[in-house]
């Protein structure tokens, strides 16, 4: 019997008190048919979470600042051999309970648009392009490459439209035009959806009127009849719930249950779908329709091998052994070492060199591993913190003395200090270390720290960390910088000599910060998402209309653009030639990139093509990236690049969120930053261009 027919053969003998059973992230066991219990509910933003021991890779947003995709997989893939050693071990222990199974609500693929919202850390920045190609990396490390026998089952959440306030999730409507929707907010989860992702998690908002987790225009129209979507739909938790007790848009459990069943939700993670036995009585839904909710769902326990006899299948011979295993740890730190962006580095202070012989460290970050972990965290046998790593990497530095304290607190004002930093203490060099940390910013609950439910109401640098940065200032030494954060933190340029972003780097993350400061590794991460120069150049929290949000419609010049982050070498991007002076539909133009390292380090570099078209209307984008590919370059050597571009590359969505291919002239750019004046201004190189007619 194939797979299809056990399915409806199970179906065929259960009742419905047994079919709505398994349509919750708690589905009990029907022992009489041989189905297991099983919990959906499990994490692996960027490692196994909440389930023990696990490598923790730096956080997500720290994942698209490697810019690599093969990074991502690897890092999805060693995921991927944890979680399914767990879950191994968990079965023959007889633990079938949450965060132990094999389906994973990951990755966030919400378009990071304004740099207050605390979750925007899970996501993979402020682009559509780059969220599609790094997600689709993440799901495909997850999933493995044999659709019907996954690996583990990727989830993309959280769909749509939904990326903050925190406070309001639970109430708020995101409006946003049409153009907006299918322009920036979509396309990560087509992508995904077409890369064979298993679930789609809908989110706890309404969009357009409509509560996210019962649209149907959402999960039927676009979901499932545009994109083909035939993996199954699952409630974000206690989303339901919210339809009658906070969205008021049905007035009980079982309208609202029937609401989400009717438009294609087919798992509950909460509390309302038992209410499904009283719909159908009502007539509010029928038993066929959560026959097909339910089989989408034993689909995917199928595909995962579930109701195979335990040791038959591919994946069991993984074992505790893999754990945080020595390979896990070095693909952990090299992500992180590849995330880490350099943002300032005036009169090439950084990498030190041997001049500096009495080095101070001081923070609130540098002793803190809650700097490393980010949200939805695992637990390593170790977190290198900063400090730590700056220390191992001194100790055997004949001459070098290291000190360290910490000066200020992380979450408010001293309430006294003691820290002068006078002839008493001098310093060749000082390390400051600063930033935020998860319970700053993350999500509502988790976020103890935060007075806005794990948002942030401005993105300055708080304000008693920058008051005691600018005394360290004062002293008149050198001062590099390291900011631990997961979204963008505005400082003033000339508060230090030399800016590090490190994000939240994992467990591994204080030894990769002391590799770059030392120069054992050249830094080659790149920004995600524009860093604005303050609060006050942004857009309304509530206003989900791109217009002045992230590179492609900012029009103030920002802190630091998409795309930026320096190196200890130089760059030239000498010419980029096209094989047509034309494109037409359904053609497709390769552009060639010289790269030149004119610099004395061998380094990696993210190429980045960007297009424009030259009479864009007001509503366009200023440009969009359309293409990337870190590279490596040996010193004073040159490499040429080829880049496909489709004449999908090259397409408009206009206002009726429709994608067309508008006639006339266009520029194509490669570039290791947004093509904005700013990035050049701050130390990137200048831009490669050439011109195509789009007939």
């Amino acid at each position: 019997m194939n797979r299809e027919d056990r399915i409806k053969e199970l179906i065929s003998q259960m009742t419905l008190e047994e079919k709505v059973s398994q349509l919750m992230y708690i589905s009990p066991a029907v022992n009489r048919l041989g189905i297991p219990e099983y919990n959906w509910w499990n994490e692996c933003l960027h490692g196994v979470a909440r389930a023990g021991v696990a490598t923790v890779f730096p956080q997500a947003i720290a994942l698209a600042a490697t810019f690599d995709e093969d990074c991502v997989y690897s890092v999805a893939d060693a995921i991927s051999d944890e979680a399914r050693a767990k879950y191994n071990e968990a079965i023959k222990q007889g633990n079938r309970g949450q965060y132990w199974g094999l389906t994973f609500w990951t990755p966030n693929i919400n378009i990071f648009r304004d740099p207050r919202w605390g979750r925007g850390q899970e996501t993979y920045g402020e682009d559509p392009y780059l969220t599609s190609r790094i997600g689709t990396a993440f799901v495909q490390g997850l999933q493995g490459d044999d659709p019907d026998n996954l690996k583990l089952a990727a989830c993309a959440k959280h769909y749509a439209v939904h990326s903050g306030p925190e406070k309001l999730r639970h109430t708020f409507d995101a409006l946003v035009s049409k153009k907006d929707l299918f322009e920036t907010y979509l396309p990560a989860f087509k992508a995904l959806v077409d890369a064979g992702v298993e679930s789609v998690m809908g989110a706890y908002n309404r969009t357009l009127g409509e509560p996210c987790c019962g649209s149907y225009f959402l999960l039927q129209e676009i979901l499932r009849e545009t994109w083909n979507f035939k993996g199954h739909v699952v409630s974000d938790c206690w989303a339901i719930r919210d339809f009658h007790e906070n969205h008021q848009v049905t007035n009980s459990p079982e309208e609202s249950a029937a609401l989400a069943l009717n438009a294609g939700c087919d798992l509950n993670c909460g509390c309302t779908y038992p209410m499904l036995t009283v719909s159908v009585k009502k007539g509010l839904v029928t038993e066929d329709a959560i026959d097909l909710a339910l089989t989408r769902l034993l689909r995917t326990r199928f595909k995962l091998g579930m109701f195979e006899p335990i040791g038959s299948g591919t994946y069991d011979r993984l074992g505790r052994e893999v754990i945080n295993c020595e390979k896990h740890r070095r693909i952990a730190l090299n992500t992180a070492e590849k995330s880490i962006v350099l943002l300032k580095n005036d009169k090439g202070l950084l990498p030190l060199d041997s001049s500096a012989k009495k080095i101070t460290v001081v923070g609130p970050a540098a002793a803190n591993a809650h700097a490393l972990f980010g949200n939805y965290f695992g637990i390593a046998p170790r977190f290198i913190t900063i400090l730590e790593g700056l220390a191992e990497k001194t100790k055997d530095k004949f001459g070098v003395n290291i000190e360290y304290r910490q000066g200020c607190l992380m979450h408010s004002d001293n309430h006294f200090s003691n820290v002068e930093f006078g002839e008493a203490n001098p310093a060749d060099i000082f390390i400051a270390v600063m930033g935020l940390d998860g319970a700053i910013e993350g999500e509502e609950g988790d976020a103890i720290a935060s007075d806005s439910n794990g948002d942030r109401t401005n993105i300055e640098l708080p304000p008693w960390q920058l008051k005691f940065l600018q005394k360290v200032r004062a002293v008149g030494k050198p001062v590099i910088l390291v900011l631990t954060g997961g979204s963008p933190i505005a400082i003033p340029e000339d508060i230090a000599d030399a800016i590090i972003f490190a994000w939240y780097p994992g467990e591994q993350g204080g030894k990769a910060v002391a590799d770059i400061i030392f120069g054992d590794v050249v830094p080659s991460g790149k920004l995600p998402i524009t860093f604005p120069v303050s609060t006050a150049q942004l857009p309304p929290y509530e206003d989900y209309s791109m217009k002045g949000r992230t590179y492609r419609y900012m029009t103030e010049k920002p802190l630091y653009p998409f795309g930026f982050g320096l190196s200890y070498t130089s760059f030239n991007f000498d010419s980029i030639t096209l094989s047509a002076p034309s494109i037409r539909a359904g053609d497709s133009v390769i552009a060639a990139v010289t790269v030149s390292n004119t610099g004395k380090r061998k380094a990696d570099e993210v190429v980045q093509i960007y297009i424009t078209r030259n009479d864009r209307s007001s509503d366009e984008p200023l440009s969009a990236l359309r293409a990337f590919r870190r590279v490596y370059i040996p010193a004073g050597e040159s490499i040429v690049v080829e880049f496909e571009l489709p004449s999908a590359a090259f397409e408009t969505i206009n206002a009726e969120g429709t994608s067309v291919l508008l006639p006339g002239s266009y520029t194509v750019i490669a570039a290791d930053a947004a093509p904005v004046s700013a990035a050049t201004e701050k130390g990137a190189p200048a831009p490669a261009t050439a011109k195509i007619i789009v007939e």
